[in-house]
């Protein structure tokens, strides 16, 4: 797996593999422009986990994602305190890949 040592890097290197769709963590989904997938309907291809050095709000992960449909994109979300409030589903399917 490719690594990166930012965040904007990890987008842009996703990005130019053609993970192109901006994805939005919702509570129990991940949104885009053609509307919204639960957790069975997409896949974590990539993740990429980031910790700030020195303040614990730059910590996040970014996650490379693939529809049923063949949509791929981008999800950024931040974990620990700065955490969006998601469902246990949610949250456990994207633990499952955060190692």
């Amino acid at each position: 797996m490719i690594s990166y040592d930012t965040v904007s890097e990890a987008v842009n290197g996703l990005k130019k593999r053609g993970y192109d769709t901006d994805f939005n963590l919702a509570e129990n989904c991940i949104v885009c422009h053609s509307g919204k997938f639960n957790v069975n309907d997409f896949e974590i291809v990539e993740v990429h986990r980031f910790e700030g050095n020195t303040d614990p709000s730059d910590e996040a992960v970014v996650y490379g994602i693939e529809s049923v449909t063949g949509l791929k994109g981008v999800l950024v979300s931040g974990y620990g305190i700065s955490a969006e409030g998601t469902s246990a589903e949610m949250v456990s399917k994207l633990s499952m890949h955060r190692n």
